[in-house]
């Protein structure tokens, strides 16, 4: 491709990482794909990634990046402008559910879980933004949730406040970088219970006590959460749709790229309420007079 993109994808060992960093590198990108512990817990995802390029014939790395610490984010960065001599597009996908009763996590828990879904875009951020500035152009996609603002089941509090935490995080940068050239896309998936791991690989509360004092009234709602929204989904829901909105978001020219994407079989309702919330934010904005804040695409 002549406009063929180089692109650094966070969390990208499995879930909705690993399906984009493939789809992007298949549509003719240089696509780093952004894991941590590559020497041990995911040599194999490393090793999958490096047999997929060799057999379809993709420029697709894996690259050492824990988002927990800034000297890895600084290096995938490094790394990526070093090979490539630019960065294009960032690709924020790291996170990490929890499932339980909101009490019984620590506050030492919901912090965990703040720094990878948050203050983990904030270290990859500040490790690539200042190359993009100087650049004058690139691109910043954050895969958010359709809990921010779309129905959602308890028990998954610690996961469903920091999602809404980094939405409101991004829509901040859109407005900020928007006259350095960089564009602002947040891709928001709905809740697909198959093709990813979230469940899978969810944490616990650490205080079992007190979970298990929520447990003598909603243990059977616990247990059932995953099959009550995955009987929302329809039988032809295909998660790769999330990794293609994606690519084509990225594809798409400079300023004419969405703010919002929804990608959600199950519509729960996210895609009306951020029609308004970003339709009231662009109105706010022409109020004040920053209406180069804004793009074409900034609300439906």
């Amino acid at each position: 491709m002549s406009d063929s993109k180089v692109i650094l994808v966070t969390g990208a060992s499995s879930g909705f990482g690993a399906l984009t960093v493939r789809a992007l590198a298949e549509r003719g990108h240089t696509v780093y794909a952004g894991m941590r512990a590559l020497g041990s817990r995911n040599a194999q995802a490393a090793a999958d990634l490096a047999d997929h390029a060799a057999e379809h014939g993709v420029d697709l790395h894996a690259v050492e990046l824990d988002v927990t610490r800034q000297d890895s984010a600084d290096a995938a960065v490094a790394r990526a402008v070093d090979e490539q001599g630019r960065l294009d597009v960032l690709v924020h996908n790291a996170g990490h559910m929890v499932l339980g009763p909101a009490e019984a996590f620590t506050p030492e828990q919901l912090a965990d879980v703040y720094d990878t879904n948050v203050l983990g875009t904030q270290r990859v951020n500040r490790a690539a933004l200042p190359r993009l500035r100087a650049q004058g152009q690139g691109h910043l996609v954050w895969i958010g949730s359709s809990s921010t603002r779309g129905g959602c089941p308890p028990f998954l509090a610690p996961y469903f406040a920091a999602k809404a935490a980094m939405d409101a995080l991004a829509v901040s940068y859109a407005a900020e970088l928007i006259r350095f050239g960089i564009d602002t896309s947040i891709v928001v998936p709905g809740a697909f219970t198959s093709g990813t791991n979230h469940f899978a690989h969810a944490g616990s509360p650490a205080d079992a006590d007190r979970a298990a004092a929520y447990d003598t009234r909603y243990k059977a709602l616990m247990d059932d959460v995953y099959v009550r929204l995955a009987g929302l989904i329809p039988s032809d829901s295909d998660v790769t749709e999330v990794a293609e909105a994606v690519a084509k978001t990225v594809e798409l020219p400079p300023g004419r790229r969405p703010l919002r994407i929804h990608v959600d079989p199950s519509r729960d309702g996210s895609e009306v309420v951020s029609a308004v919330a970003d339709r009231v934010r662009a109105e706010f904005f022409r109020r004040v007079g920053l209406d180069d804040l804004l793009t074409p695409t900034s609300s439906l």
